[in-house]
């Protein structure tokens, strides 16, 4: 258990949800914080209100696709700081018209997805990593993958691909910090429905990726049936307060929901029986995971 008081959290994705959750519980653990986002405006916003609680923090632009931003970023937090000790690779997107089949997804919704998705937490890795490694002391890796990167089925495809590939970068990452000995604990954050804006996404799409079809997305009835899962959904601030609990206890598996058990469960022990798998549809999924079902 690492003493927090101090230290240097570094967030991206840290201008709402759950990155700007995270970016207040660090703050009251007395950490300094970064906060980043590729909307500087949000950054700037929840930089502030750290600054007006009595906290410290600073706001920066980054793009978490583009190896070139994750580097300055690093190389913000040693030159202002002189550290960073607790890293979240936070930042994620979903492209609209998640009901569609896989092979309906144009090739901009599968590039974005997973340059952010995927590749955002490959270059937060390559950024910060060897770094924190030089340091040579206690320090702290989190990644925001999804319950999507461990259940599968039809549902939000190119979102659901690269949060596997999320949380199979990240299981390695924890595995070559163990086998080579080094202080540097490593948590997969796994949320299943939280009320954020990641399901309004399209804000931040790149102008260079947008589908020439257009932008496709949900019919009324399915908006309709979402927006009213996602008002009821967990709060960011419960999903950060479990997600410092698991860091605390360095945890690597910080699944927030238990109602996605039975569904991971099924699609391991098909692979185990050689058996042909149940997939659950998207929305059998999320209606599961109401907070009236949570675990008291």
């Amino acid at each position: 258990m690492i003493d927090w008081q101090n230290k240097i959290a570094v967030v991206t994705g840290g201008g709402s949800g759950i990155g700007e959750a995270m970016a207040h519980r660090f703050a009251r653990e007395g950490m300094a914080l970064i906060v980043a986002d590729i909307d500087m405006e949000a950054a700037g916003r929840v930089a502030a209100a750290i600054e007006t609680a009595g906290g410290t923090a600073l706001a920066a632009r980054a793009d978490v696709a583009r190896q070139d931003d994750l580097d300055a970023l690093a190389e913000l937090a040693w030159s202002h700081f002189g550290s960073a000790d607790l890293v979240c690779a936070n930042a994620g997107v979903v492209p609209a018209g998640r009901h569609r089949p896989v092979w309906d997804y144009p090739l901009e919704d599968w590039t974005w997805s997973l340059d952010v998705n995927l590749m955002g937490v490959v270059h937060t890795i390559r950024a910060f990593i060897p770094r924190m490694i030089a340091e040579g002391r206690p320090g702290h890796f989190v990644t925001t993958a999804s319950v999507a990167g461990l259940v599968s089925g039809p549902g939000s495809a190119v979102y659901s691909t690269a949060k596997h590939g999320a949380v199979r970068v990240t299981e390695a990452l924890y595995a070559s910090l163990r086998e080579k000995g080094l202080p540097i604990g490593v948590t997969l954050l796994c949320p299943g429905l939280v009320n954020t804006r990641i399901y309004q996404s399209e804000r931040s799409r790149p102008s260079t990726l947008q589908p020439q079809a257009g932008i496709v997305e949900e019919t009324p009835e399915l908006q309709a049936i979402a927006d009213e899962l996602y008002r009821n959904a967990l709060s960011p601030e419960a999903v950060a307060d479990q997600l410092f609990g698991a860091i605390q206890e360095g945890r690597l598996y910080a699944v927030t929901s238990q109602n996605y058990d039975g569904a991971i469960r099924e699609r391991t022990e098909a692979m185990l029986s050689r058996r042909n798998p149940e997939f659950p549809g998207l929305l059998a999924l999320s209606k599961a995971d109401s907070p009236a079902r949570e675990p008291k």
